[in-house]
């Protein structure tokens, strides 16, 4: 079977298709077999991603390693039967389609909840949860008092993910391994920064995930994005000499997929 990764977080502009983009190219630069989801069926960054990696690579006549990216298939209402929701019918659908031939199932989540997102999350194997670092998106998984340092009680993301975690439990699967990632870390060892890092190891003891270390803010991603291009493609359109900010975030990418901890996953870039 498949294993299936969900980059999911209900808060907008975390850097999820960021994540998804590079985690999945990463994958099928080292080899696996790795299929694409987006489920953000209104803004499509992931897909639209995809796109301009496609375009780019026929302009330049390149052939860059690429996960499959796939659309989500449309289903015949009329032959669903009474009561069923017809997203759950395309995602379960889309996924019977891709898991005989892929190693890894990647999902890309909208910054909103929907259906969609809710059945993805119950069937993820890894969870990714990139998070900005700031009390504001940290609100979406703990309430906390006033000063910052006293945990009040889970929020909405995280109530949604314990939902998808019995979910899992009930139909006799394997835990969710749920890493939230610190994303668009500054340099500076800043007040705010020390509080969201103690805020989120005692969240992680409480309701159960493990925390990695992101990408820190660097222009370099968004300046790739037209281009459908990440960081590990860059000596194959010509760039052998990077800067020191380049050949920091290649390691940050480095150390993100090792701390995955994917199944078959050497990491060898």
């Amino acid at each position: 079977m498949a294993h299936i990764i969900v980059v999911g977080n209900e808060k907008g502009g975390a850097g999820k298709s960021t994540v998804s983009a590079h985690v999945g190219i990463a994958l099928s630069r080292i080899g696996h077999r790795v299929a694409m989801l987006d489920l953000d069926l209104r803004q499509k960054t992931l897909g639209r991603f995809m796109d301009n990696r496609k375009r780019f690579c026929v302009k330049e006549g390149l052939t860059l390693q690429s996960p499959d990216f796939h659309d989500l298939p449309d289903v015949d209402k009329d032959r669903l039967r009474p009561g069923e929701n017809p997203f759950d019918q395309r995602i379960s659908t889309a996924i019977s389609i891709l898991e005989p031939d892929n190693e890894f199932i990647l999902i890309d989540c909208p910054g909103s909840h929907t259906r969609l997102s809710q059945v993805a999350h119950s069937l993820a194997d890894t969870l990714i949860s990139p998070l900005n670092d700031s009390f504001v998106d940290f609100d979406l998984l703990a309430h906390v008092d006033n000063d910052g340092e006293r945990i009040l009680g889970p929020s909405v993301y995280a109530e949604m993910v314990w939902s998808a975690r019995q979910l899992r439990a009930q139909a006799g699967l394997k835990p969710i391994d749920w890493v939230v990632l610190r994303n668009r870390l500054g340099a500076q060892a800043m007040i705010n920064k020390m509080k969201m890092e103690q805020a989120i190891t005692r969240l992680s003891r409480r309701i159960g995930f493990r925390v990695v270390p992101g990408f820190s803010e660097r222009v370099i991603f968004r300046e790739l994005f037209p281009r459908g291009l990440t960081l590990l493609d860059l000596p194959d359109i010509g760039i052998t000499q990077m800067n020191i900010s380049n050949v920091a975030a290649r390691q940050e990418m480095r150390d993100l997929v090792a701390a995955l901890n994917l199944p078959g996953v050497k990491v060898t870039f």
